[in-house]
């Protein structure tokens, strides 16, 4: 483990666990949902109104940071913390994602990846080394390897020879990266929804040595069925007494799967982008605040609930400050949908605590399966 870098678990139910992360910036309870700060910036969203809604950790992106503003700026500015007031952990992923998605005219080779930004055509080029650096220079508390994520479907010939240029990139991604007390690498699991591809990947990154693991290249396109067969073996590959972070997920019933399945920690962009489009998610499943039947509905989005959403306004101003487009709709429903997620990774965390996992999943898909109702 790094210096500084602790992860203990407290409890265990079946197979998921619960327990804290411990960096120099603060602890991380397990299982953890960390939103996703991009551009530096949970959108809609001050930081310290992300920490009230529970979250010890945050998320930034290297790919479209070292676009704009840049590292080398961020550096000079005193680091990603101090640049978006944010003194609590931050983790960042390595880009690999962000090139195969967003990056124009991409061209893989055993160097790296060579691009075009989206933002202005200009071009760059991305390598273990590189991402490294630009993890360094923000100052991430944790430190993703650099990889390559193929979208699925794919044959398995295709994920082989991805996931293996991935392990030979961890390897040098885990030299560039070197001895950074109070900072932690952790390394990428790939091999899409094949066993033995899975196992080769986790055996290649132990030999190596991180100080925590993610599980890759899931979330792209499998359909949840796919992802929950793969995590119904490919943690327990993983070392036990390391974090396991499944990328890039997602829905409330993702996350519940995920935890069951020993994950302990998981980001998306999914609360802060439905909260911007008028989507608010609660324990009854989605509510679409555009939908005409809130417009003269004066209850709370959730009742119970104690976000600003609902202890200050009813649906029917929720409804139409979404049908408005004023900014506090998605300022509002951001909140409740971070909120939402927080209070559902403490209520797992304390279900597990208490061995009583399994009835609080039960009822967590029961209430989902009632459904919002609406007013009589």
């Amino acid at each position: 483990m790094a210096t500084g870098f602790t992860f203990t678990i407290a409890a265990t139910d079946g197979t998921a666990r619960t327990g804290a992360i411990k960096t120099p910036r603060g602890e991380i309870r397990t299982p953890a949902f960390m939103p996703v700060g991009t551009a530096a910036t949970v959108k809609a969203m001050l930081p310290e109104s992300v920490r009230a809604t529970g979250a010890d950790i945050l998320l930034g992106n290297t790919y479209h940071l070292m676009l704009r503003p840049t590292a080398e700026r961020i550096a000079t500015l005193g680091g990603l913390h101090r640049f978006m007031n944010w003194d609590g952990p931050i983790l960042t992923d390595s880009g690999g994602f962000q090139v195969m998605s967003l990056g124009a005219l991409r061209k893989l080779t055993e160097e790296g990846v060579r691009f075009s930004s989206h933002l202005d055509g200009s071009k760059h080029m991305l390598t273990p080394e590189r991402s490294m650096e630009i993890q360094r220079l923000l100052g991430s508390d944790i430190v993703m390897c650099f990889d390559e994520c193929p979208a699925l479907p794919a044959t398995d010939v295709e994920v082989a020879k991805s996931m293996r240029l991935s392990m030979r990139w961890a390897q040098r991604s885990r030299d560039a990266f070197g001895d950074r007390p109070g900072h932690a690498l952790f390394g990428i699991m790939q091999g899409g929804v094949t066993r033995e591809l899975r196992e080769e990947s986790a055996e290649a990154l132990k030999s190596i040595g991180f100080d925590g693991y993610a599980v890759g290249g899931l979330a792209v396109g499998e359909g949840q069925e796919a992802m929950f067969s793969v995590l119904d073996y490919a943690p327990g590959f993983l070392p036990e007494d390391k974090p396991r972070y499944l990328m890039g997920v997602g829905k409330p019933d993702d996350i519940v799967g995920a935890v069951e399945r020993g994950i302990d920690m998981m980001d998306c962009v999914l609360p802060s982008r439905s909260g911007r489009t008028g989507q608010a998610w609660t324990a009854r499943g989605q509510v679409n605040l555009r939908n005409a039947r809130h417009k003269d509905d004066p209850r709370p989005l959730e009742d119970g609930c104690a976000c600003p959403a609902c202890q200050g306004y009813g649906r029917a101003y929720l409804h139409h400050v979404v049908k408005s487009d004023e900014i506090i709709g998605s300022m509002l429903l951001t909140w409740h949908n971070l909120h939402y997620y927080q209070t559902l990774m403490q209520g797992l965390r304390e279900a597990i605590a208490a061995g009583s996992l399994a009835g609080f999943v039960a009822e967590f898909h029961a209430k989902r399966a009632i459904g919002d109702i609406a007013l009589p």
